[in-house]
């Protein structure tokens, strides 16, 4: 993945939140009190951004098998609310050493 594409990538994150952002403003006139509605505009911006990742995580390895365990490793630390370094470097560890035993068997 070269610089371009992830500049493009988010950009296109933030024009697509910022759309909707914009629209609710614009749109509603008075404040929004359904639970519903405000949780989706609260976890829309995540939303976007694990559907645009999320494929190139994937993808990200030389094994579709390593980067599936690194997400795995990764999704279970982020679960018991472990620190965004903690889970990016435990994940990374566990995607080499998984590429390391594949290229021993």
């Amino acid at each position: 993945m070269n610089v371009w594409e992830v500049v493009w990538k988010i950009a296109l994150m933030a024009g697509i939140t910022y759309l909707c952002r914009a629209l609710t403003l614009v749109l509603v006139r008075k404040k929004i009190t359904n639970v519903r509605v405000l949780s989706f505009f609260e976890y829309l911006p995540y939303g976007v951004l694990s559907a645009m990742v999320f494929p190139a995580v994937l993808y990200s390895s030389a094994s579709i098998i390593s980067a599936v365990v690194g997400t795995v490793v990764a999704v279970i630390l982020s679960f018991f609310k472990r620190g965004l370094l903690t889970v990016a470097l435990s994940a990374t560890a566990a995607v080499f050493l998984t590429e390391l035993l594949m290229s021993l068997v």
